[in-house]
């Protein structure tokens, strides 16, 4: 069976000084410089999927990732992934064709801490993401198994860091 690595990325910092709905908030400054770096990252792994929020913070910081490097041909952007629960994501990620290695999903807090401590075994980085997750805060997995069956412990917390720009 394949390593699946799953990499977490919490929207960069956005821009509170807008009259737009949560949903259309965008990125600040610091948040576009964020994502860049983040992209530097993410430029070093193969993505073979994108699962983003439709949000607009969160499609500029992928496109601010791509300016940093990163790269993907499929990319998927999803409502749901606005308003889901952690379950849900994993129901998501459970879905993934097998043929899909390496998957990036960009999102939103509380709910990507929350599915990187429940996948995760437990170690200091597990700890350090459940005390704080902060925005453009990314984080990799990896699992060796099938999409399917990923599942609560299941995974390593391999790399757990906050790009800055």
């Amino acid at each position: 069976m394949a390593t699946k690595t799953l990499i977490v990325l919490r929207h960069a910092k956005s821009s509170w000084q807008t009259t737009e709905p949560d949903l259309r908030r965008p990125l600040s400054d610091r948040g576009e410089r964020d994502a860049v770096a983040a992209g530097a990252v993410l430029a070093g792994y193969d993505l073979d999927v994108v699962l983003a929020s439709t949000a607009t913070r969160v499609q500029q910081t992928w496109e601010a990732a791509q300016t940093g490097g990163a790269s993907c041909v499929d990319v998927r952007t999803s409502e749901m992934i606005y308003h889901a629960w952690a379950t849900e994501l994993l129901t998501e990620l459970h879905e993934l064709d097998e043929a899909k290695h390496t998957a990036l999903l960009i999102g939103h807090q509380p709910t990507l801490s929350d599915l990187i401590v429940s996948l995760a075994k437990p170690s200091p980085l597990t700890e350090r993401v459940a005390a704080k997750f902060p925005t453009a805060g990314l984080a990799v997995l990896t699992y060796r198994g099938a999409w399917k069956t990923l599942g609560e412990g299941k995974a390593n917390l391999k790399r757990f860091e906050i790009p800055r720009g």
